[in-house]
C-alpha cells in the first residue's frame, strides 16, 4: 500500500484528486490518504484517511510542517494542488525527495516561467502562436495607454495567480485605477484585448519528454459568475468533453514552446477569440484542473495515471489524445454531488418539455 499526501485536502480540485484515487482503489488496498490544509475549517472536508491542519505555503514553517508529515506517516508520494503550493513544494523539491517521499513535476524553472501570464504571454508570441495583444501595467500612464489600445473592451488580470485573481472585464478606467491600487497589482497585471466567453481547456500528463495522455474540455459557464465582476470564477459550473485535433496540436505547441522534455503535468487554458481562433491564456503548471473527477468518471482517471508514473508501475500506451468519451457533460453547484450526463440524456428533457408545453398551447 502506498502513503500519498494530499496538500490543500478540504479543497475542491484536491478533492477531485482524492475521489480518483479513491475510484481507483474501491476495495482501500492500494493507497492510504493522507491529507493537509491551511484552512482550520476547510480541513475538516477533507475525504482522505487521516488529515492535519497544516501552515500556509507561504509560512516558513511550511516545508519543514510538510516535512514531519512525511516522516510521521511514511509518505511515499505527494501532490499538490493550489498553484501556490505547487511553486513551494516544488522550490522545495530536494529536500522532500531526499525524505524518500516522491514527486512527479515540471522542472522549476517551467513552473516559475507558466505561472506568470506575463512570462508566458511572451513565450507564445515569440513562438508564433495567436495570442490576444498584452500591455504590462506598471504605472497609471500604463494603463491609460491600455484604454486608448483597448477602449471598452478591456480584459484586466493579475499575472500570478488562479480563479480569474484580480480581472477586471470591461472596467471603467476609474474602476480599474481604484482596483489596481486597492490590490497594489502595479508591475503585477496585464491588459488585453477582450476574447469572447468561449473557452477551453487541454489536460495533460507528460514523462520526460513524451506525452501520455490528454483531454480537451469546453467550458460553458463559471459557477458563480454572476458573483463577480469579471464573470470568471475558476470554478467551471458545466463541462463537456470535445475532441479536435487542431486543438490537441496547439496545445502541445503552447506546451513545448517552453522546452523539448516536458514533465508532469500541464493543464492548458485557451479563449476563442472573434475570428474562432483559439488562444492559449495561460498554464496550469503542476496541477489538474479542479473537475479532474470529471474526466475520471467519464473514463481517464489522470491522478492514478499519474501516482502509477511516479512508481514506475504504469502500464498504459503513450501519446492518448481524448480517450474520453466526447459530449459528457458535468454539471457542477453548490451543496450538490456533480452529476454526469449524455447530450441524449440532456435533450430527452428538452423534447418531454416540448411535447408537454405543445399539449398545452392545444388545449
Amino acid at each position: 500500500m502506498k502513503n500519498i499526501l494530499v496538500t490543500a485536502s478540504g479543497g475542491p480540485s484536491s478533492l477531485s484528486f482524492t475521489r480518483s484515487l479513491q475510484d481507483a482503489d474501491p476495495k482501500g488496498k492500494k493507497y492510504r490518504l493522507i491529507g493537509v490544509d491551511a484552512d482550520k475549517l476547510c480541513v475538516h472536508r477533507s475525504q482522505c484517511e487521516k488529515f492535519y491542519l497544516c501552515p500556509k505555503a507561504t509560512d516558513p514553517s511550511y516545508i519543514p510542517f510538510i516535512l514531519e508529515i512525511i516522516k510521521k506517516e511514511s509518505i511515499d508520494f505527494m501532490h499538490t494542488q493550489p498553484e501556490i503550493e505547487v511553486y513551494i513544494v516544488g522550490k522545495n523539491r530536494e529536500r522532500i525527495l531526499k525524505s524518500g517521499c516522491k514527486l512527479l513535476m515540471p522542472d522549476q524553472k517551467i513552473i516559475e516561467l507558466f505561472r506568470d501570464k506575463a512570462k508566458s504571454y511572451h513565450l507564445w508570441k515569440n513562438a508564433g502562436i495567436k495570442v490576444p495583444f498584452n500591455i504590462e501595467i506598471n504605472k497609471p500612464e500604463d494603463l491609460k495607454i491600455a484604454f486608448d489600445k483597448f477602449g471598452e473592451d478591456i480584459w484586466i488580470r493579475e499575472t500570478i495567480g488562479a480563479a480569474g485573481k484580480g480581472s477586471l472585464s470591461r472596467p471603467t478606467y476609474e474602476v480599474a485605477l481604484y482596483h489596481i491600487n486597492q490590490s497594489k497589482s502595479w508591475g503585477h497585471c496585464v491588459a488585453a484585448e477582450h476574447l469572447t466567453s468561449r473557452t477551453v481547456t487541454w489536460q495533460s500528463i507528460w514523462f520526460n519528454g513524451s506525452l501520455v495522455v490528454a483531454q480537451a474540455r469546453e467550458r460553458l459557464g463559471w459557477a458563480f459568475g454572476n458573483r463577480t465582476q469579471s464573470g470568471v470564477t475558476g470554478l467551471t459550473g458545466v463541462g463537456v468533453t470535445i475532441s479536435d485535433p487542431g486543438l490537441d496540436e496547439l496545445a502541445q505547441k503552447c506546451i513545448m514552446a517552453a522546452g523539448p522534455a516536458p514533465h508532469g503535468i500541464y493543464s492548458v487554458d485557451l479563449t476563442y477569440d472573434k475570428d474562432g481562433v483559439p488562444n492559449p491564456t495561460e498554464i496550469n503548471i503542476g496541477k489538474f484542473f479542479t473537475t479532474h473527477h470529471f474526466l475520471t468518471k467519464t473514463g481517464c482517471n489522470m491522478p492514478a495515471i499519474l501516482v502509477d508514473l511516479a512508481f514506475s508501475e504504469y502500464k498504459g500506451d503513450f501519446n492518448i489524445l481524448n480517450p474520453c468519451k466526447s459530449g459528457m457533460y458535468w454539471l457542477r453547484g453548490m451543496d450538490v454531488v456533480p452529476v454526469l450526463l449524455s447530450k441524449d440524456e440532456i435533450d430527452q428533457k428538452e423534447i418531454e418539455y416540448k411535447k408537454i408545453m405543445s399539449a398545452l398551447k392545444q388545449g
